[in-house]
């Protein structure tokens, strides 16, 4: 039985917590850690945590518990400073998304992480998604060919009043705006099913958002070796209809699940009907992909306390939630200084450090308002289906 800390208790560590319960017989929570001990306490009663206890400071449930793992739910700012505490307490650590702002912070959990010979793992909880992983699959096979093309849409609204959260709407506190707090989860899977790109370059706005130094919108151009991918990372679109659409050799393969399958006529235009044979094929590969056991977060969590069980590496792991915070990076730093980014970004680079965004990034309006917390229910995943 794994003993379970969480650090954070606002609205995401829910998700957390409802997943963790999903494994009685593995794991048991013993200890909730909140700035606001209040908040602490309401989650433990409305998760029926009998027995776990309530901290005020993260360092204080580290000393007092004898903890396995610990989910860090708080802020990105806190992300690294608290993950480099917890593996250096030598306890395992999943940290929510985005890993931290930057890549230096980012280096500093990695090397926490070896020193320790704990785990880390970095939410990334979309590739734990029945449809997600039939569309990977399907391209592993290599029946689509080459990758031409990719668009994909990380599209969010959100109201005015979003921002007026403490920690939201500012470069240095929340270090930036949705695409590297909502565009995280398409950044990641970007990487997964089509590798780092070469070279990045953007543009990004505060469409919408009066009250909020960060951007709002954002458009990048990924370069590859043969083939471009489109991201848009948005809080400004109605309906937040997300979508991957890739675009290969031989077909066109997107999320949520079509297909199409192009022949050409002796003059290079398309032939009526397609190629009817690979489009059946590829149906096929996906109506035979068997479900995960587990999804979202309670697929993440699951393989995480797996992982711990059978000594091996998670799924996802630091390095894979750097290399998202890596593409964040080349994004902002493209749109700042209007110019393409190649990858990788190495330690030298000035963008490797948080304070260069913080010093350089615009600021489109001045942040407003900042209360402490907010009423009502905060919604993980899209609203329309």
């Amino acid at each position: 039985m794994l003993s379970i800390g969480i650090i954070g208790t606002g609205n995401i560590s829910r998700a957390h917590l409802a997943a963790y319960l999903e494994f009685p017989d593995e794991v048991q929570i013993v200890g909730l850690a909140d700035i606001d001990p209040g908040k602490a306490e309401v989650a433990r009663t409305a998760h029926g945590l009998e027995e776990a206890r309530v901290y005020d400071d993260a360092g204080a449930m580290l000393a007092s518990e004898h903890l396995d793992l610990v989910s860090i739910a708080t802020p990105p700012g806190t992300h690294c400073a608290l993950t480099v505490q917890a593996l250096e307490a030598g306890v395992h650590v999943i940290v929510e998304k985005p890993m931290a702002p930057s890549l230096e912070e980012c280096d500093r959990m990695l090397e926490a992480q070896r020193r320790s010979g704990r785990l880390l793992s970095v939410v990334a909880q979309n590739r734990f998604r029945n449809d997600l992983a039939q569309l990977k699959a399907v391209l592993e096979t290599g029946k689509i060919g080459r990758i031409a093309h990719a668009r994909i849409a990380s599209a969010w609204w959100r109201g005015r009043s979003y921002y007026d959260l403490w920690w939201r709407g500012t470069w240095a506190s929340e270090g930036g705006g949705p695409t590297l707090n909502h565009a995280i989860h398409h950044l990641d899977l970007t990487l997964w099913l089509l590798g780092r790109p070469q070279a990045v370059a953007a543009m990004m706005t505060n469409a919408g958002h009066d009250n909020a130094e960060v951007e709002d919108l954002s458009s990048a151009i990924l370069q590859y070796e043969r083939g471009l991918a489109e991201l848009t990372s948005s809080v400004v679109h109605h309906g937040e209809q997300q979508e991957v659409v890739i675009q290969g050799e031989h077909a066109r393969v997107s999320q949520p699940w079509s297909v199409a399958a192009e022949t050409a006529r002796p003059n290079g235009f398309p032939e009526t009907g397609g190629n009817r044979q690979l489009i059946e094929e590829l149906e096929s590969l996906v109506a035979a992909q068997v479900p995960l056991p587990h999804t979202g977060h309670t697929g993440q969590i699951g393989d995480v306390l797996a992982a711990i069980r059978e000594q091996r590496a998670p799924l996802i792991d630091g390095q894979a939630g750097k290399n998202a915070i890596e593409l964040v990076t080349a994004i902002y730093a493209a749109a700042i200084e209007r110019r393409t980014i190649d990858l990788p970004i190495q330690p030298e680079n000035p963008w490797y450090r948080a304070s260069t965004l913080v010093e350089r990034a615009p600021h489109f309006f001045e942040k407003t308002a900042s209360v402490r917390s907010q009423e009502g229910e905060s919604i993980i995943g899209s609203t329309h289906a």
